[in-house]
């Protein structure tokens, strides 16, 4: 008689360690529960079973694109932790992350370092002239006595 659960193997035999689709996969990010969130979102009536590996390696691939220019920028801080601001300073100053993430608010990022150009202070006229030919009190407009 067989065990109730055996899974088809007669006798009950030593059960076989389970391979999980992340492995099958090579990812990270866990295949399986993502595709219980997309049947449970109902964003269709069914789902196939390549939808959530693919989908889990897009979302893998993001997060480590973001982790990795994360980590520049909190080396360029002498940082050794990553912090929201590092995040921030990444996702905004690549171009593509920045468009895809553009309405986007990340807490405690704070915001880029820009200031108008109009604001800053305008360079000498004395620089780039010719020597010599400093303007001399006899051109301004007399003084009244």
């Amino acid at each position: 008689m067989e065990k109730k659960g055996a899974g088809g193997r007669k006798g009950g035999g030593p059960k076989k360690k389970s391979v999980t689709r992340s492995v099958k996969a090579g990812l990270q990010f866990p295949v399986g529960r993502i595709g219980r969130y997309l049947k449970k979102g109902r964003y269709s009536q069914r789902v196939g079973s390549g939808a959530p590996v693919y989908l889990a390696a897009v979302l893998e691939y993001l997060a480590a694109e973001v982790l990795e220019l994360a980590g520049n920028a909190a080396r360029d801080n002498k940082k050794n932790r990553i912090i929201p601001r590092h995040v921030l300073l990444a996702v905004r100053n690549d171009e593509e992350l920045g468009k895809l993430l553009a309405g986007v608010t990340i807490a405690h990022g704070g915001v880029l370092p820009n200031i108008n150009p109009i604001l800053l202070p305008k360079k000498s006229d004395k620089v780039g002239k010719e020597p010599g030919k400093s303007p001399s009190k006899a051109t301004k407009s007399p003084r009244k006595a």
